[in-house]
């Protein structure tokens, strides 16, 4: 597994690389955020560490950026502990987050749970039609979802999503009209826990409202129940 450190701190690309091979990953780090993109489309990799704070192009222009063009799992690494400057890169694309200073062996747990997850979901994504036993579509409203081949359809135009955002939907859709905590889809989708899991559930479901709702203010599909969670009408 190939890891980009996308870091300009020295001491700090040094930590997460001598941890990350000491448990058994390819690392390159790159300082510069200016050739952040050019080298995750040259060059095949598993998942990126990205600071925030980078010489001549921010981290968040670095996801946005990122999320164009491939899908990959991205967490932040970020000396930022607001949660405005959180949701903001959650917003953009990023998977997780994790705050400096940390814990080196919990990076690497979350690293290995990221990339755990993601095989997972590309495993499914490459099974043949017939392999599995799925309907062929969801249908919701004017929403369609083909579970079997990963695509989304909103009326006559086909919706981009990365794996998250699809396994989140997908999900909600399989189980329509039950209310689901942001702890149980936490759960469900992430599958483990850390105190991120509220934001980062709710800024997937945001992003998510954007793109299948015709009003993402007034959402019909993707419903808020108060104190409750989310629930899906179908």
């Amino acid at each position: 597994m190939k890891i980009l450190i996308v870091e300009d701190d020295d001491r700090i690309a040094q930590l997460e690389k001598d941890y990350l091979e000491i448990h058994g990953f390819e690392t390159t780090i790159i300082c510069d955020g200016s050739q952040v993109v050019t080298e995750v489309t040259r060059k095949r990799y598993d998942l990126i560490l990205l600071d925030l704070m980078l010489p001549n192009c921010s981290g968040y222009d670095i996801c946005r950026q990122i999320r164009d063009k491939i899908d990959i799992p991205i967490l932040m690494v970020t000396a930022k502990s607001e949660g405005s400057d959180i949701i903001r890169g959650l917003g953009l694309g990023a998977d997780d987050y994790i705050t400096k200073p940390f814990d080196p062996s919990q990076l690497v747990a979350r690293v290995r749970s990221h990339l755990k997850r993601y095989e997972r979901l590309t495993a499914k994504h490459r099974e043949l039609p017939g392999e599995r036993e799925e309907v062929e579509q969801i249908q919701i409203q004017d929403v369609v979802i083909e579970p079997q081949t990963w695509k989304v359809r909103k009326g006559e135009k086909e919706i981009k999503l990365p794996n998250r955002e699809f396994e989140l939907l997908r999900f909600l859709a399989e189980n329509p009209n039950i209310v689901f905590s942001k702890e149980q889809l936490f759960e469900k989708i992430w599958g483990y826990e850390y105190v991120s899991d509220a934001a980062t559930v709710s800024v997937h479901i945001n992003r998510l409202r954007e793109k299948i709702e015709d009003d993402a203010r007034n959402p019909q599909i993707i419903e808020t129940v108060w104190g409750a969670g989310y629930r899906l009408n179908l």
